[in-house]
């Protein structure tokens, strides 16, 4: 049984996603009340209208660390909804949420976060040794220290949120009604980023980050599919963002933190240059590796092929 059919040993009616993504958009918005009265408190306390700010402004109104808690909440309390809805109105097991095979394969998780925070650390050095000239040194222990038990504490909280909801709760639902592969696997990834368009990326650099964060969402649906569990989605995410937030900070990105460096350059110079290189380059190089290392074999077939509920004998649906 694969990823996408592991919805069929729950309660998989239509009517239940409808109902489930509109509880869990409303678990997000609630997680944002915290971060939206800490902003209006200051704003008041500085003598700004609120509603004259725009989203930079809002960022940088708080101290930097508590921002980016008050940020990474709103996912926290998402993730939250995200397990109540699979637990209680479809009946499912985290582990059925997670991979098709019997139990969560930690290992998986762990060999991913670790080689592409290495190797994405290693990037960063290694243009910073090359270039010292678009970076400053950052650090600052006391305020680092406290970044990083938040970010440790709460950044895989926010991406896990993501990647259970987006390759996972609607990867298995779209698939389930609409009986194939390549349509969730492509929503799924739009919708994600999509997501990201208000970001301060997307004011600096234009639209064409977009296809970072769409090319991004494939490359994370496609490890899922063709490994049939989202524990290499949910080790490289949290590595990506979590080594990010710790080591390089930027005036124009969504995550302003007291990181040990921060990139002065002017990202439009080497704009396309720096999306095309992870999308269309590293990312295949990343799961060819992944092919040969786990195995994967019959692409088609796990990406384009039909999505068909199994014989009753192979599983059980919990009323």
């Amino acid at each position: 049984m694969n990823y996408i059919q592991q919805a069929f040993k729950g309660l998989h009616e239509g009517w239940r996603y409808l109902i489930g993504t509109f509880i869990i958009v409303v678990f997000v918005i609630l997680g944002q009340l915290p971060f939206t009265a800490a902003v209006f408190i200051e704003a008041q306390n500085q003598g700004l209208n609120l509603f004259e700010l725009n989203e930079n402004n809002m960022m940088t109104l708080l101290e930097s660390n508590l921002n980016l808690f008050l940020m990474l909440l709103s996912f926290a309390i998402g993730l939250l909804g995200i397990l109540i809805v699979n637990k209680w109105l479809h009946k499912m097991t985290l582990t059925q949420l997670t991979t098709a095979r019997k139990k969560i394969d930690w290992k998986r998780f762990w060999t991913i976060f670790f080689a592409w925070g290495i190797l994405s650390s290693g990037l960063v050095l290694i243009d910073y040794f090359m270039s010292p000239e678009n970076y400053e040194w950052n650090f600052n222990l006391s305020k680092f220290l406290i970044l990083a038990v938040v970010a440790i504490l709460m950044v895989p909280l926010q991406t896990s949120c993501e990647e259970y909801l987006f390759r996972g709760y609607l990867m298995q639902g779209i698939g389930v009604a609409v009986k194939n592969r390549w349509f969730p696997l492509l929503i799924t990834s739009v919708v994600f980023g999509m997501l990201h368009i208000a970001n301060p990326e997307v004011e600096k650099l234009g639209y064409v980050i977009m296809i970072y964060y769409i090319g991004t969402g494939l490359f994370l649906g496609i490890m899922t599919l063709m490994d049939e569990g989202l524990e290499l989605a949910l080790g490289f995410h949290a590595a990506n963002n979590l080594f990010t937030a710790l080591l390089v900070t930027a005036d124009w990105t969504a995550f302003q933190t007291h990181s040990i460096l921060k990139d002065t350059s002017d990202p439009s110079d080497a704009a396309l240059v720096d999306i095309a290189i992870p999308v269309f380059v590293m990312f295949p190089i990343i799961l060819f590796i992944l092919s040969r290392v786990y195995g994967w074999n019959n692409w088609k077939e796990r990406l384009f092929g039909r999505v068909t509920e199994p014989p009753k004998e192979d599983y059980k649906i919990i009323e």
